[in-house]
């Protein structure tokens, strides 16, 4: 049976970058999150989206890693309805993306000749 994602918002004390990055790596080792973000006027929310996540199981992680947490809300992902217009350039030209082609060096070393059996002297 297919289960919609939910979105779970939680409040967490975080104190600075490195905290918000170790609050981060608990949040999106725990099973079935799709995807987390930081939001809220400190950084000090994170909004998870994931399908059968145990909000009890990442709260608990993140009282035992970071610090204080707490849920905030659960429900269901809100679909984005997104608005189909069609934009056509007003000069007549269309605009097509190229393909970025990125060229990796060789990573093998350099070969110099040597002959068996000879000395530099």
């Amino acid at each position: 049976m297919a289960r919609f994602p939910q979105k779970l918002v939680m409040k967490v004390q975080m104190n600075g970058p490195k905290g918000r990055s170790k609050a981060m790596k608990v949040v999106v080792g725990v099973p079935g999150v799709i995807s987390a973000s930081l939001e809220g006027e400190d950084m000090n929310q994170i909004v998870v989206i994931g399908n059968e996540v145990d909000s009890f199981v990442l709260i608990k992680l993140l009282r035992k890693k970071i610090g204080f947490a707490e849920l905030v809300s659960l429900g269901p992902v809100e679909e984005k309805e997104t608005k189909s217009k069609e934009t056509k350039p007003e000069s007549g030209s269309e605009l097509m993306a190229q393909p970025s082609i990125w060229a990796y060096p060789s990573s093998a070393p350099p070969l110099y000749p040597y002959e068996a059996g000879s000395s530099r002297a």
